[in-house]
């Protein structure tokens, strides 16, 4: 078997036709002889998806409507780019017809459960489309459904990988088609439990998708194709000023991702360290552009760079007898935020309070308080920012702070986190 790279093309890269055409031929001119290609859903189709669910279960009067505006938007798209009677008009009704089948929702639904049945049709949609575009243009190349490849448990919106099973279905089921075709597409974000139930893999999983490919095809590279030259020192829809960083280590990018970094899902650098493969970042906008590079490189002299987490909450937490916080207390915490899979991003405590930021989940958020009301205290500050600053510099740090309250500050070499809120602007009033 010749090597292999793994190419990941998000949404934005396939929000429409043109789109379409341009990884046709980013693909055509940069793909080499064996590849496999990992698609998000199409353009903002999982928010659109994500709300399916929603009218699901609170407003079903909502759902045929959201549904019917979804299919109109993959109708408008695939109407540039194939003739009227491509087989790919058939396929994707039958991909909706699956969603129009799903029953009234009961008491007994599981959400978690019917959120990954509906909103990984994105996936489904998208992958068919570019792999019929490839098709027809004489790309030719197999499709292949991601679900009957990688393997989880049953924790739905958040499956974890059965390894194994996993590395045993792409050496059977992957690695021969290459045989017979140099082009694989299927699927991000998406798996299957043993029970062939799909599980997605968390929000953004498709970076994780493709790296789990790299790991078990021993790929030599992996390369995601993004909407900007490459790793950035600051998200550019926040800040001006930003930096291209040509090389990152392994760890930096771990770092940066766990602290948030949005460029690449946190799970995808592992693996591909695990076994030295690259990755690179792309602009699918300029291809030719030389994007960033992360290797096993030793760590190199970085700039500033600047993680922004918006929609966070505080939760203030304090024992209602005003005992101590001591370790019972934090194991009884966190075994809650771990069952109802409310993660923290920051945290102190006190003598008799504990405070933890964590992503505003409301009902997760709700659910925790539940149980914990009856013997804690709870205050919640919505509307936050979780700001964390690696290779920081004083005047860095004064900057961000500018116009803010801190609710929480702490640092370590190399890194300050800071949760923060507006301070509310005050006009004085005329005489």
């Amino acid at each position: 078997m010749s090597e292999i790279k793994v190419f990941k093309f998000g949404g934005a890269s396939i929000k429409d036709a043109n789109s379409i055409v341009n990884v046709a031929s980013i693909v055509k001119k940069y793909a080499p002889s064996l590849t496999l290609i990992v698609v998000s859903a199409l353009g903002k189709t999982t928010n659109a998806l994500e709300k399916l669910v929603d009218a699901y279960f609170n407003s079903p009067e909502n759902y045929t409507p959201l549904l019917k505006e979804i299919k109109q938007n993959h109708d408008n798209i695939i109407k540039g780019l194939f003739p009227s009677n491509h087989p790919i008009f058939s396929a994707l009704d039958k991909e909706w017809a699956d969603l129009e089948k799903i029953p009234s929702p009961s008491k007994t639904d599981n959400f978690d459960q019917i959120y990954d049945k509906i909103v990984s049709k994105g996936e489904m949609a998208s992958s068919l489309i570019l792999s019929n575009y490839l098709n027809q243009v004489d790309l030719h190349c197999h499709w292949t459904d991601a679900r009957e490849i990688i393997k989880t448990d049953s924790i739905f919106r958040e499956g974890s990988i059965q390894w194994n099973k996993t590395q045993e279905n792409i050496q059977r089921k992957i690695l021969p088609l290459f045989e017979t075709l140099p082009l694989i597409i299927t699927q991000g974000f998406i798996g299957s439990d043993n029970n062939k139930n799909t599980v997605t893999l968390g929000r953004e999983g498709s970076d994780f998708s493709a790296a789990i490919f790299s790991f078990c095809m021993d790929a030599i590279e992996m390369i995601i194709w993004k909407d900007v030259p490459g790793v950035l020192s600051a998200d550019p829809r926040l800040f001006e000023n930003c930096v291209k960083l040509d090389n990152l280590s392994y760890l930096e990018a771990v770092e940066m991702t766990y602290y948030g970094a949005t460029v690449i899902h946190p799970k995808t650098i592992k693996p591909l360290q695990n076994k030295n493969i690259p990755l690179r970042v792309k602009s699918f906008l300029d291809p030719e552009g030389e994007g960033t590079l992360i290797s096993s490189r030793p760590d190199l002299q970085y700039p500033p760079i600047v993680v922004v987490e918006k929609n966070q909450a505080q939760l203030s937490i304090s024992p209602k007898d005003f005992s101590f916080i001591v370790e019972h207390h934090l194991a009884y915490l966190f075994q809650l935020f771990a069952e109802h899979r409310l993660f923290v991003n920051m945290m102190r405590n006190t003598a008799v309070s504990f405070s933890v930021i964590v992503t505003n989940i409301p009902d997760r958020i709700q659910n925790v308080v539940k149980v914990l009301e009856k013997d804690f205290s709870i205050y919640i500050e919505e509307n936050l920012e979780l700001i964390t600053i690696r290779h920081y510099h004083p005047s860095i740090v004064e900057e961000l702070k500018n116009g803010k309250i801190i609710l929480l500050e702490e640092s370590i070499p190399k890194t300050i986190q800071m949760a923060v809120k507006d301070i509310p602007q005050l006009k004085r009033k005329p005489n």
